[in-house]
């Protein structure tokens, strides 16, 4: 058995199902291994960015991690804006980067990079094998530290892969996330008690039990709850306990946590501001507040939220659902229509990836009223990411709709992913919010302080010429397309998407 073969092996022995693949020449022998190893799904995208992404997407919905495969340090650089997003979500991640044979290396080859200085940043965890016997037990060493909530990142020389092995490695056991000292928790406890509070939530908090033990301290205690304003998944819709989102500017984040004695975080850091923008604070909370970490995202921030509810929660009052917003009926499509739309028709038990941008807070807000549903954010805020996450969500949740809310800016870093949608037959609607424009960078402009407001300043931030057709970039990847401008045009397209299985996308002109 060679390395190669040995290291799948050893994937699927500790629990790694799918591998999102963008192989060149120094994997050959990974990729020839995948009809051996078939517990392994190799999925094809073609692009590193989408492989990257996708894995991203497929770990916070399936709770452990995929493999990423990607070629020398050239690959890793393509695929490592949505690795970051993966780091900075703490996503579980195990990226395996083919190099060079070992002799091959110091010759200077075109391909030849620094492969460990390009991923280093964005992993938690890098490792580089020496020869094919030590191959397996470092990829058994990946899973176990991605399954912590860790980027695990494997570089493999192709000589590594060819050359015969020892055979697979034994999967290793997952040490859990550190625990909070009960210190902590009676502080946080504390705290909640001794004058106006919010409890800010991020990481593993803002699923269903982190918010059911936030509801229980907020009865206790009158507590708010917020989250942070890119947690990787909130669990929201219907019944479900609510968390305030933390809003995205900065002014209004410092609003929104005015007032209040005791901040205590949960599972993420004390906020800072995404940029810095002259005569605004970079810190968010009140300067009056007191801030208690009750637990970092490294650490087991469930466990120590409950133990705080143990200590001052209370039964939380049945929580009555949202109305979702009226369907609606007629006119020309804009953006409140537009999100209307989707929160009137949203499916019960989907999934939403939301990289629409400046449209996400009325995104947001309109789908409040859905059934109960997974909202995925961007969490590095790195763009590019919406339409692979929302492919690898797919493969992570099958049976589930997947409805991937995009700017049209942020699609073009990544529109290849359609592709990988149609290959595999995902359910994925995509629904491209298109103003023809960097919005979000005109309105940043502004903010920043930057003078002049000239025609070249403009041509940076105009998509509009020439005009994008995302219906048809959709069709030529086998993906069914269809460009609507009025509100009736836009329901029967839903519509269609929902009851048809299987990618679609939609073009909403605004």
């Amino acid at each position: 058995m060679n390395g190669a073969e040995s290291v799948l092996r050893t994937l699927a022995a500790s629990g790694v199902e799918v591998c999102f693949a963008n192989p060149g020449t120094s994997e050959m022998h990974l990729v020839a291994a995948m009809d051996r190893v078939p517990e392994v799904r190799g999925i094809l995208t073609l692009f590193e960015g989408v492989a990257s992404a996708a894995a991203d997407g497929y770990a916070r919905l399936a709770g452990k991690p995929a493999a990423t495969l990607l070629h020398l340090g050239p690959g890793f650089g393509n695929a490592f804006a949505n690795v970051h997003n993966a780091y900075k979500g703490r996503t579980p991640m195990v990226n395996l980067v083919g190099d060079h044979a070992v002799l091959h290396r110091p010759l200077g080859a075109p391909l030849t990079s620094d492969v460990e200085a390009i991923a280093g940043p964005a992993s938690h965890w890098l490792r580089s094998a020496r020869d094919a016997r030590e191959a397996a037990v470092l990829a058994a060493e990946a899973v176990a530290v991605a399954r912590s909530g860790a980027v695990a990142t494997l570089v493999l020389p192709a000589d590594a892969g060819w050359d015969e092995s020892l055979g697979p490695a034994a999967p290793l056991s997952v040490g859990g996330l550190p625990t909070v000292p009960e210190e902590a928790v009676e502080a946080a406890a504390r705290a909640l008690r001794s004058g106006k509070a919010a409890l800010l939530l991020g990481g593993s908090t803002t699923r269903e039990r982190g918010l059911a033990a936030a509801a229980r301290i907020a009865a206790g205690t009158g507590a708010a709850v917020v989250h942070d304003t890119f947690t990787p998944v909130l669990s929201r819709g219907g019944s479900r306990p609510r968390a305030r989102l933390l809003p995205y500017l900065t002014e209004l984040a410092v609003d929104a946590l005015a007032g209040f004695e005791q901040l205590i975080v949960v599972g993420t850091r004390p906020p800072v501001g995404f940029f810095a923008y002259p005569g605004k604070p970079s810190l968010l909370w009140s300067p009056d507040s007191a801030v208690t970490v009750l637990a970092t995202a490294e650490e087991d921030a469930l466990t120590a939220l409950e133990a705080v509810a143990d200590l001052v929660g209370a039964e939380p009052e049945p929580v009555e659902p949202l109305a979702r917003p009226e369907l609606p009926t007629g006119g020309a499509l804009d953006l409140m229509t537009l999100t209307a739309a989707v929160g009137a028709l949203l499916p019960d038990d989907a999934v939403v990836v939301d990289e629409a941008v400046t449209a996400s807070a009325l995104f947001q807000e309109q789908t409040g009223g859905a059934g109960e549903h997974d909202y995925l954010f961007l969490t590095g805020g790195a763009i590019g990411w919406g339409l692979p996450a929302a492919t690898g969500a797919a493969v992570g949740a099958p049976g589930r709709p997947v409805f991937n809310f995009e700017a049209d800016g942020s699609a073009m870093y990544t529109i290849q992913a359609l592709w990988t949608q149609a290959r595999e037959e995902l359910d994925v609607t995509t629904i491209v919010v298109a103003n023809r424009s960097y919005a979000i960078l005109e309105f940043e402009f502004s903010r920043v302080g930057a003078e002049g407001d000239g025609a070249a300043a403009r041509a940076l931030m105009d998509i509009g010429r020439p005009e994008l057709d995302f219906a048809g970039l959709a069709r030529a990847q086998g993906v069914p397309g269809r460009r609507v401008d009025d509100v009736p045009g836009l329901i029967d397209a839903l519509q269609e998407a929902i009851a048809e299985p299987g990618p679609h996308l939609i073009e909403a002109l605004v």
